[in-house]
Parts: C-alpha cells; sequence; structure tokens
C-alpha cells in the first residue's frame, strides 16, 4: 500500500502549492440547487464522501507541499456561505488569498503568485484545480511530484500533467505532445499543439494524433512563470506590479480592489499557454498520466458518469425526494434535458451531503 504521509523532495523550503478555487461554476448551479446546496460554488460542495472538492484536493497537495505553503485562492462573494468560511477556517494563517471577485484564470493565478514571490521567491509551484475528480490519488501525487522535480533540474521549464482523453469533449483544453522526448526527463515531451475547447471534429483529428488533455496540473518556477506572464500578458503583468508592491501593507487591500475592478477576465489556457505553445514550444512540456480517471467536473453529466462508472448507488430515501425533481428513473427517459441525470447519481451525490462539517476556526 503506498504511503499516504507527506513525500518530502529535496530542498522542500522551496516546493509551494497554489490551489485553484476562485471560480463560479455558473453551469452547474441548477445540478448543486436541484441538491439542496442553494447556490455554494461546485469546489465546496462534498459529492462525494464528507469532504468537497476544495478539501480533497488541499489534502492531494499536502501530502507533498506542508500546508503553511499551500495557498488557496477564494473569491470574496464566496464567503456568503458558511461552508467556505468553515472549510477556509482550518487553514494556516495567511495562505487564504481572497480576491475581490473571479476575473477567470489567469488574475486567479497570478495573484497568489505575488504572494509567493515576496515569501519564496525562488519556490516551485504546482497548481491544482479544486473542481476536478481524480481516481486514483496516489498515480496522481506521484506524477505531480516528478513534474515539481523536473522543474528543480531545469527551472526553465513549464510542466503540465496530461492525461489520455476517453471521449470526445470539446470543452477541454487539448495538448499534442511532440515526437522526441525532452531533455529534461525521458517522461517528457515537448508540447506541439495546444488548443482550448476546440471545435469537435478538430476533437478527433487531435485524439487520432494522440492529444491528451490538459488537467492545468501543472509546476514551474515562480520567476519563470512570472517572466512568461510579463512576454504573453504583459499588460495583466504590469498592473499587478503595483499588487506586488502593497503586499504586507496596509494600503494591500484598497489596491488589490481597484487592479480588479480595472481588470477584465482573462483564461489561462486561452490567453497564456496557447500563445506560449506558439511562440515558445520548447518551454513547455507535457508529463503524460497513463490510466488516470480524471474529470473537470464543470457539469452535471460528467458527475454523472463519473458516478456511473465507479458504482456509486443510492441508499437513502430521502435522497429520492431530493432526486424526483430533476430525475428519472432507471431505465426509463429524463424530462429533464438539461441534465439527463439518473436518480441514482443524485441520490448518491444528496446522501454525500449528510457528512458533518468542521467548527468554524482559525489556526
Amino acid at each position: 500500500m503506498t504511503d499516504k504521509r507527506q513525500i518530502s523532495p529535496p530542498n522542500d523550503e522551496m516546493f509551494c502549492g497554489v490551489v485553484l478555487a476562485g471560480g463560479e461554476g455558473m453551469r452547474l448551479q441548477p445540478f448543486i440547487k436541484s441538491l439542496g446546496r442553494g447556490t455554494l460554488p461546485k469546489q465546496y460542495v462534498n459529492f462525494i464522501g464528507s469532504c468537497s472538492m476544495l478539501e480533497q484536493t488541499l489534502e492531494r497537495a499536502e501530502r507533498i507541499i506542508p500546508p503553511e505553503r499551500v495557498l488557496t485562492v477564494v473569491t470574496e462573494s464566496h464567503l456568503q456561505f458558511p461552508e467556505v468560511r468553515q472549510q477556509c477556517s482550518s487553514r494556516p494563517k495567511d495562505t487564504v488569498i481572497v480576491q475581490p471577485e473571479n476575473k477567470e484564470t489567469c488574475p486567479g493565478l497570478l495573484l497568489p503568485l505575488m504572494h509567493l514571490y515576496r515569501r519564496y521567491p525562488e519556490s516551485v509551484v504546482l497548481v491544482l484545480p479544486s473542481d476536478h475528480f481524480i481516481g486514483d490519488d496516489d498515480r496522481l501525487i506521484h506524477h505531480a511530484r516528478l513534474a515539481c522535480l523536473a522543474v528543480q533540474r531545469d527551472p526553465s521549464q513549464l510542466v503540465l500533467l496530461g492525461v489520455k482523453p476517453d471521449r470526445e469533449e470539446p470543452d477541454y483544453g487539448y495538448l499534442l505532445p511532440g515526437k522526441k522526448p525532452a531533455a529534461i526527463d525521458s517522461n517528457l515531451s515537448q508540447v506541439s499543439w495546444f488548443i482550448e475547447k476546440p471545435e469537435r471534429k478538430t476533437v478527433r483529428r487531435l485524439i487520432r494524433a494522440g492529444a491528451l488533455w490538459n488537467t492545468m496540473i501543472m509546476a514551474f518556477k515562480t520567476r519563470t512563470m512570472l517572466h512568461w506572464m510579463s512576454r504573453l500578458v504583459p499588460s495583466l503583468y504590469h498592473r499587478f506590479q503595483e499588487v506586488h508592491k502593497a503586499i504586507g501593507t496596509p494600503a494591500e487591500p484598497d489596491v488589490i480592489r481597484k487592479t480588479y475592478q480595472e481588470l477584465s477576465p482573462m483564461n489561462f489556457s486561452k490567453e497564456f499557454l496557447e500563445p506560449m505553445v506558439k511562440n515558445y514550444p520548447s518551454s513547455l512540456v507535457v508529463l503524460p498520466v497513463r490510466d488516470l480517471s480524471w474529470s473537470d467536473w464543470g457539469t452535471a453529466s460528467r458527475i454523472i458518469d463519473v458516478l456511473a462508472k465507479i458504482g456509486e448507488v443510492p441508499r437513502q430515501e430521502g435522497a429520492r425526494r431530493i432526486a424526483a425533481k430533476n430525475t428519472y428513473l432507471l431505465g426509463g427517459k429524463p424530462f429533464d434535458h438539461d441534465f439527463g441525470i439518473r436518480e441514482v447519481a443524485v441520490e448518491k451525490c444528496a446522501e454525500s451531503f449528510q457528512g458533518s462539517s468542521r467548527v468554524l476556526s482559525q489556526k
């Protein structure tokens, strides 16, 4: 059995983590409401078991990185929910980074990087989105650690974890590994092409050519990422220079708020990764994670598909009443075409909400 205690890499004082939890998950809101969770953003929901997706992600990060060096970025509006305050309250001091509003993944990543650059300028960073299903934590953690160690050997590289597609999914990002292994490690390949949310006909061609899904799980040197952001998203980068100067001062909240008010939403995959592969392909490599069940839980259908595959079965009668609002009985046809949800899956989701919550406290 794999040891689930923290894996300490060499020079682990240089290893830090960023957990992305700033999204709103609007597409999933009707599904979450049907489960009695109101408008709670998806990353704070415990679809399986008693832990939310955020809590599960933090547990993964802490198997490689000490908790005090794992930063979690959330959005200010999330704090209106008791569940969010409870989940954040147990985090070590100064590790929950609150952005005034959600402006997509580029600002959502750059804000915690500004904090890390102030505290640990030579750090190697592992980024983990908080809304993913991972079928094998041990396998993922092993590859995440390999990615960090690869960056430690060659700090000029950005390493993305890729997963082999098991279906056509136009809403994902796709990266095509080059034919030659990267010099840094024979398990890595340079990325020859990256495209975010391609058309379905393009998806078919990519899968036939051996493309991988982009998990958005990545490792890089903090200095290196900031260098590339200054090249590829210069207007965003320069706005955040004022944020960097203000961190730790009384002016910090006002500077961050003003900066966000002036920002337009900017997607990291579309605005950063796509042009990076096009213009600087030698600096981005992919580490395939083979035989890993992975899903970005952005839609109800993806959640239902995974629950069906892993054999989650309903048990509580109370969950049936919730399921009946939006589902059909097994073997029938859906009357809610927005979801196409199977009763068995929704019941299991509702059942998982019976888990207890932690008391609000601060370490």
